[in-house]
């Protein structure tokens, strides 16, 4: 690996765990990066999973306030992540690397979709996050399912991951929306790494210096999303993830 791949995948990982913390979607920055460099589709989202799922996780601390009296319904809700990372992990793990190649694309598109309507999105579950100081849930069976459904997600593929939960986490908690942002940096943490436990013991396509370079970059990054995230222009960062997220549609097909 020369010193310009190091750099650049160093890079990415910092600017995919500040996307992360702050909404979600850093996958599209790093993927693209990893088949950029050569990487199999299965070696890229399996590296990537495992070089993400440290920041991801030092997000979540950088929420812990956003945290404090919500953790019983936060650990209900951990249990439907985990277990839904642990199904879309072995998912991956069993399907033929074809299946992956194929259905990708798809993922991808839907994720920049996602990211095209955030806007519109975000204006949406801010008028429900008015409603916060007069009510409380802690969410029925549809968003125990949302939440499962996700991590199935998250551990197949997981572009945008955040994103989803983000939306399915407003619609059924009313609460503030930088408390549900708390609770999906953390749901998300949890179906990183535990998707990426299953990788680190039963993958064979992993690539531990790209894993490890991301891990990195992706700490500093949670670290940087939770404290200055929020002040990045909108505008920038979703057209830089609009157009990785195009070019690694181009390299799949």
């Amino acid at each position: 690996m020369s010193v310009l791949e190091v750099l650049a995948i160093l890079a990415a990982g910092v600017a995919a765990g500040t996307i992360n913390t702050v909404v979600g979607s850093g996958t599209l920055i790093t993927f693209p990066v990893l088949l950029a460099f050569g990487f199999v589709p299965v070696t890229a989202n399996v590296s990537n999973t495992l070089g993400l799922a440290p920041g991801a996780l030092t997000g979540a601390y950088g929420y812990r306030r956003e945290l404090e009296g919500q953790w019983q319904r936060a650990l209900r809700l951990a249990v439907a992540s985990v277990v839904g990372a642990i199904i879309g992990a072995v998912l991956l793990l069993e399907l033929p690397a074809s299946a992956f190649k194929a259905v990708v694309p798809v993922f991808i598109a839907l994720a920049l979709i996602l990211i095209l309507i955030q806007p519109r999105l975000s204006r949406f579950l801010t008028a429900r996050a008015v409603r916060a100081e007069r009510e409380r849930r802690t969410g029925g069976p549809g968003l125990f399912s949302g939440v499962f459904a996700t991590g199935v997600y998250g551990g197949y593929f997981g572009a945008a991951q955040g994103i989803l939960l983000l939306a399915i986490l407003s619609i059924g908690l009313d609460d503030t929306l930088q408390r549900v942002n708390g609770i999906k940096n953390l749901l998300a943490g949890l179906a990183n790494l535990v998707a990426g436990i299953v990788f680190a013991f039963a993958a064979p396509h992993v690539d531990w210096t790209a894993a490890g370079l991301l891990a990195a970059g992706s700490i500093t990054g949670g670290l940087i999303g939770a404290r200055y995230g929020r002040q990045l222009p909108p505008e920038l960062l979703r057209g830089l993830i609009v157009a990785v997220g195009i070019v690694a549609i181009i390299r799949l097909l």
